[in-house]
């Protein structure tokens, strides 16, 4: 056997297939197990604390990361072939957005709970409004994924599908940064008692004294750091949407690993064990009870 041979039964080409290398089989096989748990207890969370809204929202989230994790283990087998390829690109694109829903839902909970005189929205406009919102956003990423599906086909193709989902992406990155920021409002207001509008309550607040119990502040820091790996994972989307299909960034495997998979894992994980059925009053949580709050702020 010639050098030649040998070399070229050894070496693997770095340009081989649609992703610019072949994924590797045991992280795909990881994701998708993780995924699957995570969805798993999702489901079974949803139907044991009857939060329904959780199912359309983590779950999914779950599922789709499920199939373009599962695409892209077809991949690490078949990395020339172009279906694995549309679907794991699909897949991972849309999947976070569901679960910026979710936290979409439980901020409006958590102020319905701590006082809407402290929000500039009310809880279930937050809901409302960020939701169709994300909605969307999903929408627009989907067309877009589609599009950029048929990248063998025409050039202009995967140019334009990439373009759609690069906007889809930048808009709900900066539907996570108002959220954020109105959020932050929100919990500023109730720290130093500068309600930004009167609601008339049977029983208010003594001053000093606060809404938020402990379980609450948990709650509060889960959802922060769920909404920061999701920050994380739409900057990373951006920037490897941006260099265009041929760029160094989308060519980079462990660049997608870490900063999609590994964050948007952490973020789903992080709602399963900051659930808001444990940690968010299941009593009419869009009503605030201002005695129960007393009570638990003087326990606290």
């Amino acid at each position: 056997m010639s050098f030649g041979s040998v070399l070229a039964t050894t070496a693997v080409p770095v340009t081989v297939g649609p992703y610019h290398y072949v994924p590797t089989e045991w992280i795909c096989i990881l994701f998708v197990v993780l995924y699957s748990i995570s969805t798993v207890l999702h489901l079974g969370q949803a139907l044991k604390y009857r939060l329904w809204w959780m199912i359309p929202t983590a779950t999914f989230a779950g599922i789709l990361e499920i199939l373009g994790w599962s695409a892209r283990l077809w991949s690490s087998r078949s990395p020339k072939l172009l279906t694995p390829y549309e679907m794991q690109i699909v897949g991972t694109i849309i999947a976070p957005t569901p679960l910026v829903a979710a936290n979409f839902i439980i901020l409006g909970r958590i102020i319905g709970q701590v006082g809407p005189q402290f929000s500039r929205l009310t809880p279930r406009l937050y809901t409302i409004v960020f939701c169709c919102f994300d909605i969307v956003c999903l929408i627009v990423q989907a067309v877009g994924g589609a599009s950029a599906a048929h990248a063998a086909n025409t050039k202009t193709s995967a140019s334009m599908g990439a373009n759609i989902m690069l906007g889809g992406i930048a808009a709900q990155l900066f539907a996570i940064v108002l959220y954020v920021a109105l959020a932050s409002e929100t919990l500023l207001r109730l720290r130093y008692d500068m309600p930004f509008r009167y609601v008339e309550q049977p029983r208010m607040l003594e001053k000093g004294q606060r809404a938020v119990s402990k379980k609450l502040r948990l709650m509060i820091y889960g959802m922060a750091f769920c909404t920061l790996c999701i920050f994380i994972r739409s900057v990373y989307r951006t920037i490897e949407l941006a260099n265009g299909w041929n760029g160094p960034v989308i060519s980079t495997e462990r660049y997608f690993d870490w900063l999609d998979g590994g964050m948007v894992t952490l973020a789903i994980y992080t709602l399963n064990f900051f659930h808001p059925g444990i940690f968010v009053k299941k009593d009419n949580p869009m009503a605030y009870d201002s005695q129960q709050s007393i009570d638990e702020a003087s326990s606290a």
